[in-house]
């Protein structure tokens, strides 16, 4: 009986539109002007792809009358400290969306921590640093580089000298990869890492550092390369040494030079993120937090390996 009498006391309240009625949409808080930063690791080609997809964001936003200011504030080299100041200063300079690469997670995710207090909405963007923060990007870095493994020993015939350039040592995606790639590699036993060194996303310190491992083993037949600038270094150190072929290279990201390093085959291939949809959704995301949608806490964009054959002609 008592079940009934709710029922019908709530078909009432709706079908009179009075004091029940209640519009989902009246959630929804309009907004004209948005200014969105974004604070990557360190000045590079990739993330010019993202700012890409982020100002197709912003194109498509001002359509429906939303006026987004997109403000990249980039460190010219990876450094934690300068890193840090940057995502400091922004928070205090208060904009609608902080969108931060974690360099280094210890200390980005307490900075993080107090620009939600500060209550400026938050994205992570290209490296996962904690839960605590929404997300967009992409997550599978041990298992891009436990694939790149597997491409490579199937590519050396399952035998030889290899090396490792190591990245950033204090970013997330780089140390996963080089974990998964080792964790690989070890269920390959006549396979040897012979060395691995961090090239700290500098391009020319790759180069220098291929150089030094090919003058210390010139019988290397392989390299992995953890993000999106040393298996170009690589490559060009293996070009000049007239060792193309001789040498697989693999490695991440499709940057337009590593596109051509793979079509002459100097480069065997590479694990390439969707960072355009990067740059788009962490914009999108940060408009609709502050018009009071609900956004997913992760939103995953994937990876694939790129070979020569997938490039075609």
């Amino acid at each position: 009986m008592k079940l009934k009498m709710l029922v019908t006391a709530t078909a009432v309240g709706l079908s009179c539109g009075g004091a029940l009625a209640f519009d989902q949409g009246d959630l929804i808080k309009p907004v004209e002007k948005q200014t969105i930063v974004f604070v990557p690791k360190v000045v590079h080609p990739w993330y010019d792809v993202v700012a890409a997809g982020a100002t197709k964001a912003a194109e498509e936003l001002k359509t429906q009358g939303i006026e987004v200011e997109v403000i990249w504030d980039s460190p010219p080299q990876a450094d934690v400290a300068d890193h840090n100041r940057r995502i400091e200063t922004n928070i205090g300079r208060h904009p609608d969306g902080l969108a931060v690469s974690c360099l280094d997670p210890s200390t980005n995710v307490q900075l993080l921590g107090e620009a939600v207090k500060a209550e400026v909405n938050v994205i992570t963007f290209d490296t996962f640093c904690s839960e605590d923060f929404d997300f967009v990007g992409h997550k599978g870095d041990a298992q891009d580089g436990a694939d790149l493994a597997k491409f490579l020993a199937e590519k050396i015939g399952d035998e030889g000298k290899v090396g490792i350039l190591a990245g950033s040592l204090t970013a997330a995606n780089h140390a996963a990869r080089v974990k998964g790639f080792k964790e690989e590699i070890a269920k390959h036993p006549n396979i040897q890492i012979v060395f691995e060194q961090p090239d700290d996303d500098d391009l020319e310190k790759a180069v220098s550092l291929t150089e030094n491992a090919l003058q210390a083993n010139p019988d290397l037949k392989g390299i992995f390369g953890a993000n999106a600038s040393n298996p170009i270094g690589a490559a060009r150190a293996i070009q000049n040494a007239g060792k193309a072929g001789q040498v697989t290279i693999v490695g991440m990201d499709d940057l337009p030079e590593t596109l051509q390093f793979i079509k002459d085959g100097v480069i065997a291939g590479v694990k390439a993120q969707r960072q355009w949809e990067i740059g788009y959704w962490a914009v999108k995301y940060l408009v609709a937090k502050n018009q009071n949608h609900t956004i997913p806490h992760v939103h995953a964009t994937g990876s694939q390996i790129v070979t020569k054959d997938l490039l075609g002609n």
